[in-house]
């Protein structure tokens, strides 16, 4: 089986819902977060919507004010470096955007590949 990423965050969203999968994809990002030392809780009661709104405020918020940590965050999540240099960071609302559907395939990636070997 080939782990292929979803091209955006509902279809991923949706994706990891339709598998079953969305609450083990809830604790992965609180897991990771946690281990970057930026405490995140996403309860198993948090819909897609409240996940892609949230994080995508959460990522725009470090972008500002805690870039190192914003940083730390990406390594220890594993998020592609290369993807990371595709992306544009003139305006940073659509920069957050993009880097949270990053760390959301990343994440789905590690919990898809968690319940299929």
């Amino acid at each position: 089986m080939v782990f292929i990423a979803p091209q955006t965050t509902d279809l991923l969203l949706a994706e990891a819902e339709g598998e079953n999968l969305y609450s083990k994809l809830l604790e992965q990002i609180n897991k990771d977060f946690n281990l970057a030392n930026e405490p995140i809780d996403f309860p198993k009661s948090t819909t897609p919507y409240e996940l892609k709104v949230q994080l995508h405020e959460k990522i725009y918020r470090m972008l500002h004010y805690k870039f190192a940590e914003y940083l730390n965050l990406l390594y220890i999540i594993d998020v592609s470096e290369e993807q990371m240099k595709k992306l544009d960071g003139s305006d940073l609302v659509q920069l957050s955007e993009e880097v949270s559907f990053l760390i959301l395939k990343r994440e789905w990636q590690k919990v898809w590949f968690r319940n299929k070997y």
